[in-house]
């Protein structure tokens, strides 16, 4: 069992500055203050930082913040404390302006994911095309174990520019001061500040009603959605971070114990000729639609036949792999049948080759239609697969 570093007890290691590291005992405000960027944020916006926390009868400098992030609820908040045995007081709310993916966690390079889960800043980048950012750790360890093994993705960062393809972004003056508090604690001795993505407020009643929509469709996130709600309820109620572990298979761990059954054992390993490769006439393709295709039995029924896809074709996963997530593009033509199927991200060539004849096989479709007539459409699909 692995304690989650970031949380109470604080991981050891080192903190990525610009590319450089940080040394004890220097100040990294100063520091700081070398690139203009920052230099000009903090003479913009550190005497306006130092009256809204007077305002709401906070000491400055910030000793310690805690951020949290809810994704549908589109919200950053910045908790602040000055002391281990104090509770956490709520500082500011940021609107969350750009979002990407969906609800769920991120599993693989190139998904468009925002991640869900516990996280800290390891990076303070000044020079970010972004504006300004900070560093996620992601991958964690939860992260490594369930995500793919081979590209589990990474760069996730809280930035400036209100633009996003997987981050957590906010306009330029409010990273400004997100940027300024977070070198303030750092300076103040906060070595790993503690960032905890949320899927949704879970106090807030229509985005719980969405989360709970969600669930039915995509049952396989239910475990991690009730360990970060159990997370989010101890905040709520002591205003303290709990103690987060993850136990050997990557599943979070809130004050309690996991107790998940070992997985069937892999299946033996079945070798088939690869096909040929197939293309299809861009051209055909609708730009815009009016409908989307719609598998038969709609969503649940497009999810079942993913549940049941992602557990044929573990077989064909490389000896060292569990799991994998692998993107496909495929091609909804005007009859509505799939075809032309290609993977895009992961897999193995046995795997892809298979994968890629299983999704030409799907039954037909209802066609995308646009102006009343029936186009052919690309669509793209991420797919776990695990033994």
């Amino acid at each position: 069992m692995r304690q989650l570093p970031g949380i109470f007890l604080l991981c050891f290691g080192t903190l990525t500055l610009a590319g450089q590291t940080a040394a004890p005992g220097f100040d990294f405000i100063d520091y700081q203050r070398s690139f203009p960027r920052i230099n000009n944020a903090l003479k913009r916006k550190e005497d306006t930082l130092m009256k809204q926390f007077q305002a709401r009868h906070l000491a400055w400098p910030v000793k310690n913040i805690y951020l949290r992030s809810f994704k549908y609820d589109s919200q950053l908040e910045v908790w602040v404390r000055y002391g281990p045995k104090e509770e956490y007081k709520l500082f500011k709310t940021y609107k969350v302006c750009a979002l990407a993916g969906t609800l769920g966690p991120k599993r693989m390079q190139g998904d468009y994911q925002v991640p869900e889960g516990f996280y800290y800043i390891n990076e303070f980048n000044p020079k970010s095309a972004y504006h300004l950012s900070l560093g996620l750790n992601y991958p964690n360890s939860s992260d490594r174990i369930l995500g793919d093994s081979l590209q589990p993705g990474g760069d996730i960062y809280i930035h400036g520019k209100c633009v996003t393809t997987g981050c957590i972004p906010i306009m330029d003056a409010q990273i400004e001061e997100l940027y300024i508090l977070a070198a303030h604690a750092r300076n103040q001795g906060q070595d790993f500040i503690p960032v905890h993505i949320f899927p949704v407020r879970y106090s807030n009643p229509k985005s719980a009603a969405y989360l709970t929509h969600y669930l039915r469709e995509f049952p396989e996130y239910k475990q991690l959605s009730a360990n970060l709600e159990r997370a989010y309820r101890y905040f709520e109620k002591t205003r303290k971070l709990p103690l987060i572990m993850i136990d050997d298979k990557g599943e979070y761990i809130v004050g309690g114990t996991s107790a998940e059954k070992d997985p069937p054992p892999a299946p033996e390993e079945v070798k088939k000729p690869r096909r040929p490769l197939k293309y299809f006439d861009e051209e055909r393709l609708a730009k815009v639609v009016d409908k989307l295709p719609v598998y038969p039995g709609g969503n649940k029924g497009f999810q079942a036949f993913l549940d049941k896809t992602g557990h044929e074709m573990a077989v064909y996963l490389n000896k060292d792999q569990e799991r994998t997530y692998v993107l496909v593009e495929f091609i909804i033509d005007e009859d509505g049948k799939p075809a032309y199927a290609k993977v895009v991200t992961g897999g193995n060539d046995e795997l892809n080759d298979r994968l890629q004849e299983k999704f030409e096989e799907m039954a037909t479709w209802q066609p995308a239609t646009r102006l009343d007539k029936n186009v052919a459409i690309k669509l793209k699909q991420s797919i776990e697969i695990k033994r």
